[in-house]
């Protein structure tokens, strides 16, 4: 019982760090957040197999993951108010050309993160020919083009 307790509660704790973190973190990963992110991972380990080495725990630990994860669906499918308490709202960035500056502090996007999710996604290389950008519950940017008619 004690590695399902362990595994629940690493589950969980992580679940809140990068709830915290906000929704970029995982989003694109620099070579600073995939080493951040392998460290982490040791460490996980580390306190969720303690000194039990074997294949039970090891099982019983994906089954406890696994089941974590299967177990938060299920209250989001139920419960759509969870989902946003877990993932959050996607969070504007540009409305009608205009920048919020305050939504882009709060997920800590600049101008040319915008800019380049614009490019990758619709071949967009300047910041007036942005309608709307969001980035969504994953951490990527979504970008809406004006329109000839919004101009």
């Amino acid at each position: 019982m004690e590695s399902v307790i362990r595994g629940m509660t690493i589950y969980i704790f992580l679940w809140l760090i990068f709830r915290i973190s906000g929704k970029r973190t995982l989003a694109e990963t620099s070579p600073f957040e995939l080493i951040l992110l392998l460290i982490i991972s040791e460490v996980t380990n580390e306190a969720m197999v303690d000194s039990d080495h074997s294949i039970t725990n090891a099982i019983l630990l994906i089954m406890t993951l696994t089941g974590m994860s299967i177990a938060l669906s299920v209250v989001k499918h139920y419960w759509p108010w969870a989902s946003r308490v877990l993932e959050g709202m996607p969070l504007p960035l540009v409305r009608d050309g205009r920048m919020l500056k305050e939504n882009m502090d709060k997920s800590r996007v600049d101008e040319e993160e915008i800019l380049m999710a614009a490019r990758h996604t619709q071949g967009i290389d300047r910041m007036e020919d942005i309608k709307d950008a969001t980035v969504e519950n994953d951490g990527n940017i979504s970008i809406i083009p004006r329109s000839k008619q919004d101009g």
